[in-house]
């Protein structure tokens, strides 16, 4: 006599299939992420990214309003930005920062809440 299948044990595997393939849909598609670039990247997109550099003076305040350029970390080409909304504590010119936005007109307008401030203690070897 031949071996009976059980239909349990298809629709379970089944099941588990159609699980993982909606899975891999959803990751292909949404999980893309923003890119994270620094200005000499920003050439022509418009698709919101993390833009990251260091900031380069003079910052202008005006309201809540912040203006200055943003330069590549290890490179010269440089970028204007805009802010609104309030900024780190620890923003200032030559301070390293991260933040969203996309590029309108040659200027950078960054998403009010997305900047990020780096520490540079943490980013300088100890002293011996």
């Amino acid at each position: 006599m031949g071996r009976r299948s059980n239909p349990a044990r298809l629709v379970l595997a089944l099941s588990v299939a159609a699980v993982l393939a909606v899975f891999l849909v959803y990751v292909s598609l949404a999980g893309g992420g923003t890119p994270a670039i620094e200005p000499s990247q920003l050439d022509g997109r418009t698709e919101r990214v993390v833009l990251g550099g260091t900031v380069v003076g003079p910052v202008v305040e005006r309201g809540n309003i912040t203006r200055f350029r943003l330069r590549d970390l290890e490179g010269t080409e440089s970028v204007r930005v805009s802010y609104s909304g309030g900024v780190p504590d620890q923003f200032k010119a030559g301070r390293d920062i991260r933040l969203d936005g996309r590029l309108r007109r040659g200027v950078f307008v960054g998403v009010p809440g997305t900047m990020i401030t780096k520490c540079p203690s943490k980013y300088t070897p100890k002293k011996s």
